[in-house]
Formats: structure tokens, C-alpha cells, sequence
């Protein structure tokens, strides 16, 4: 399958490890060049290497994904160094869990202000540059807990609920320019923020997904890979779901 991502440039947030890395190395294998994105630029360098290891540029960056104008001085960076993108990533993303009574207005802010006013604010960084450009893309990181609800994450679950809102929303805005805005749910994915769950809660966890086995970074960066590229040039507005099953 012919994607056609070769020379394209492609911003990844959130590229430190986990689901984010998986793609920003994604991309590259398909022979984007990648700008990473963390809290911190050293925090990527893992991230940089591994993709310059495959023959391509990266660079590493850091801002406060949070906070509107560090995520402008960046976008100015990025659009510095590489002159334009052609697909936005917006992966960032924490969670704080805890039962609603319990939730603190900080734990509330910190999440929404994260991974949902983040995606806001790199959209805002990078949109103009993407108008121009044809067959532009975003991919959004949105999560099944946005799509059902979870007990004890209603922070995690109303941003990520308002990401898929954002992503239909600004789908339609971008139409006219051809860029394609789309978003992925994952289910139980193998990362750090899954780590926490052992035993028989993890047993669990794995049983009630039907295909029987957590997902990895990986099957999160081919869904990507497949919306990036020429595949994914008719679709947008969507959330595909990678979750093994589970929202069946």
C-alpha cells in the first residue's frame, strides 16, 4: 500500500515513549521527517535517534503543551527549522485518576488543560501552515474512555470526549482546504500507563478485551500511518477505534 509519505513532515507530541514514539518511528519507517515534541527537548533525544537511525530528519523540542503561548514560540520553531508540516499528531496527554468526590479542581485543570486545550493550542500553532498545504493532516489521540465513560477517570474521559468533538468540529472547518482531521481511540495499550495494573487486576483488564491481549504502540502507529497517508485522503471527521474489541 502506497502511503506516500516520503519527505513529509510530520509533528508528533507527547514523542518521548509509548504510543507517541511508536508513531513518530512509524512515520519515519514510511520516510517522514519528524519534529518531537516533549515537556522537555531532552526528554526525545531516545525518540530523535531512533529515528534519524532509519534515514530521516527529526529534531527535538520541548514546551508546556498546556500553556498557549509556549505552544506558539514553538510552532514559530518548528516552521523555523523545517519551513512547513504536513501532519499534526497531537498525542500529549495525562491522566489523574480518582473518583469524582475525591477529584481535585487541580487534577480536574491539569488533564482538560493537557489533552484537550493542548490539541487547541497546536492546532492554533500550525493550522495556517496546514491550509496551505495539500492533503494536510491531523490526528488526534483520543481514547475509548472519551467514547463510554470509566469509572474514577471523569477528568480523562471528558478530554478525551471533548477531543473527538474537536476532532468532528474542526473537520469540518478544514474541509474546504482538504485537510483531513480524524482521531484514534485506543483501548488497553501496553505503556507506562498501563504498567501500574499487575495481577489479577491485569489479568482482568486483558480478559475483557475480546481479542484476549493488550494492544501495543504499534497498532496505534499503523492506524496513524493509515490516516496520514493516501488511504486515509477520503476520511475525516471520524474516530477510529483500535481497542482489540472492547467497544463492541
Amino acid at each position: 500500500m502506497d502511503f506516500e509519505l516520503k519527505d513529509k513532515i510530520a509533528v508528533v507530541t507527547g514523542a518521548s515513549r509509548g504510543i507517541g514514539r511508536a508513531i513518530a518511528e512509524g512515520l519515519a519507517r514510511e520516510g517522514c521527517q519528524i519534529a518531537a515534541v516533549a515537556t522537555a527537548a531532552e526528554r526525545v533525544a531516545d525518540t530523535v535517534a531512533a529515528v534519524e537511525s532509519l534515514g530521516v530528519r527529526a529534531k527535538a523540542y520541548g514546551a508546556d503543551i498546556a500553556d498557549f503561548e509556549s505552544v506558539q514560540a514553538l510552532g514559530k520553531e518548528i516552521l523555523g527549522d523545517f519551513g512547513e508540516i504536513d501532519i499534526l499528531v497531537n498525542n500529549a496527554g495525562v491522566t489523574r485518576d480518582g473518583l469524582f468526590l475525591r477529584m481535585s479542581e487541580e487534577n480536574w485543570d491539569l488533564v482538560i488543560d493537557t489533552n484537550l486545550k493542548g490539541a487547541f493550542n497546536t492546532c492554533r500553532a500550525f493550522t495556517r501552515t496546514l491550509m496551505k498545504r495539500g492533503g494536510a493532516r491531523v490526528i488526534n489521540i483520543a481514547s475509548i474512555v472519551g467514547l463510554q465513560g470509566n469509572a474514577g477517570q471523569v477528568n480523562y474521559a471528558a478530554s478525551k470526549g471533548g477531543l473527538v468533538a474537536f476532532t468532528k468540529a474542526l473537520a469540518r472547518e478544514l474541509s474546504s482546504r482538504q485537510v483531513c482531521v480524524n482521531a484514534i481511540a485506543p483501548g488497553f495499550i501496553e505503556t507506562d500507563m498501563t504498567s501500574g495494573f499487575q495481577g489479577e487486576q491485569r489479568d482482568a483488564m486483558r480478559d475483557s478485551i475480546p481479542l484476549k491481549r493488550f494492544g501495543s504502540g504499534d497498532d496505534i502507529a499503523a492506524a496513524a500511518v493509515f490516516l496520514a497517508g493516501r488511504s486515509g485522503a477520503y476520511i475525516t471527521g471520524q474516530t477510529l477505534v483500535v481497542d482489540g474489541g472492547i467497544a463492541i
